[in-house]
C-alpha cells in the first residue's frame, strides 16, 4: 500500500498522522508512506524523527485580521495545489489521509480529484476550517470525538474512531514510569504542560504554584513552560528570589511526555485534541485550561468532552490565577477518591483503538 499522510502545524496535526502512519505500517506488508506538509510547521521536525520522508508545499491559512493580504494566501493555496498534483502523480499513492492544518486543503482536494480514495481525520470536537470544507471531497472522515457530529453535513461518512494516539501510551507502566523519574510511593506528582507551544497564561498562574509548594515534602511539581517561555518565567521565578528546591522541576519541553503523563498524580494542561486524548488514555485526572485563542473555541468542546464525564476539571481561562489553581490543585490533592474516580472516568473516555478502526476502515 501506497500512502500519503497530510497535515501539520501543530503537534495536534502531525502526530494522529504519525500514529496512523505506523499502524499501517506495522499492518501491512510494503507499505510505503510518504508526508506532505509546509516548511513552516512543526512537521519538518517531528516527521523526519519519527523516520518517515516528507515534502513540502506553499501554503498558508487566512489571514483573519487583514483581508487584502489573503489575495496572496489565494495565491500561495493555488500553487500548493500544483505542487500536491505534481507529488501525487510521481508517488502515485493508494490513499490519502489528511489530518488538519493547511497543508492538508490542497493535497486532500487534489487527490480527491483525481479519483484517489482520500479520508480526513478530525481531532476536535469542533471541527476545524479545512476539515469541513473537504468532507463532502472524501469517503470517509475520522472523528476523534462523536461531538463533532453535528458540525459536519454528511453523517453517512463518519466513522467515530477516537484520536489516534502513539503506541507508547498504551504500553506504559506507571509504576516504571514512577520509578524512572524518582518518584517515592509518598509523592504526589504535578505535572504542568501548556502543549507543544506552551500557555503563557498557565505558566504566569504555575509560578504561584512553584511559590506555594516550593520544598513542600512528597509534593513533586514537573513544569514544562514550552522553549519560547523558558527564560521569561525562570527570570520571574528569579525576581520573585525563589530559590526552587528539589521537588520543583521546570523544563523548556518534554519529549517522552508519556512518562510524565503515567507518572502523574493531576495534570494541568492546555485542552487540545490530541493532549485531552493522551491525558485520557493515561487515566490521569486533569485540571484543563482551554485556549480562547483558536478557532471556534474548539478547546472548551474538547475540555467538556471529559469534564462532562467526570474525568476532568474544566477551568476557563477568566477564572485562572495562581490562587485560583493553587485552591482547586489543593482541593483535588487531598481528596483521594475524587482522584481515583477522575482516573477512573478519563479512562473510560480514552480511545482506546483509533488507528485500528482507521487501518480497517482504509481496506475495507
Amino acid at each position: 500500500m501506497r500512502v500519503i499522510m497530510t497535515g501539520g502545524g501543530t503537534g495536534g496535526h502531525i502526530y494522529p498522522a504519525i500514529a496512523i502512519a505506523d499502524k499501517i505500517v506495522e499492518r501491512s506488508n510494503d507499505t510505503e508512506v510518504l508526508f506532505v506538509g509546509t516548511t513552516h510547521g512543526l512537521e519538518k521536525d517531528l516527521v523526519p524523527h519519527a523516520g518517515y520522508e516528507i515534502r513540502f508545499i506553499t501554503v498558508r491559512g487566512l489571514n483573519r485580521k487583514n483581508l487584502l493580504k489573503n489575495f496572496k494566501v489565494l495565491a500561495e493555496y493555488n500553487k500548493g495545489k500544483k505542487q500536491a498534483k505534481k507529488i501525487i502523480e510521481e508517488f502515485r499513492p493508494d490513499v490519502v489521509i489528511g489530518t488538519g492544518g493547511y497543508a492538508s486543503g490542497p493535497v486532500v482536494r487534489v487527490a480527491a480529484a483525481m479519483g484517489i480514495p482520500s479520508y480526513i481525520q478530525e481531532q476536535n470536537a469542533f471541527p476545524g476550517v479545512t476539515n469541513k470544507m473537504l468532507e463532502k471531497h472524501v469517503k470517509k472522515v475520522f472523528l476523534g470525538f462523536e461531538e463533532a457530529e453535528k458540525y459536519f453535513k454528511h453523517p453517512e461518512k463518519h466513522v467515530v474512531t477516537g484520536n489516534p494516539v502513539r503506541a507508547d501510551f498504551f504500553n506504559f507502566d506507571r509504576n516504571e514510569s514512577r520509578k524512572k523519574l524518582g518518584l517515592s510511593d509518598d509523592d504526589f506528582m504535578l505535572l504542568s504542560f501548556g502543549g507543544s507551544q506552551g500557555a503563557g497564561r498557565i505558566n504566569r498562574a504555575m509560578i504561584d504554584v512553584v511559590r506555594k509548594y516550593n520544598g513542600e515534602k512528597n509534593m513533586q511539581v514537573y513544569f514544562a513552560t514550552g522553549k519560547a517561555y523558558y527564560d521569561p518565567v525562570m527570570t520571574e521565578i528569579g525576581d520573585m528570589a525563589i530559590e526552587t528546591a528539589d521537588n520543583i522541576h521546570i523544563m523548556e519541553y518534554i519529549s517522552d511526555m508519556q512518562v510524565y503523563l503515567s507518572a502523574a498524580d493531576l495534570v494541568v494542561a492546555r485542552s487540545g485534541a490530541l493532549t485531552v486524548s493522551e491525558i485520557a488514555i493515561c487515566g490521569r485526572p486533569s485540571i484543563l485550561v482551554p485556549s480562547p485563542n483558536v478557532t471556534g473555541d474548539h478547546q472548551t468542546f474538547n475540555a467538556k468532552a471529559i469534564a462532562d464525564k467526570g474525568g476532568a476539571v474544566l477551568m476557563p481561562e477568566p477564572e485562572l490565577s495562581g490562587e485560583s489553581l493553587c485552591k482547586e490543585i489543593e482541593k483535588l490533592r487531598t481528596d483521594n477518591e475524587r482522584l481515583a474516580e477522575m482516573a477512573v472516568n478519563a479512562r473510560k473516555s480514552a480511545p482506546m483503538d483509533a488507528t485500528d478502526i482507521i487501518y480497517y476502515s482504509l481496506i475495507t
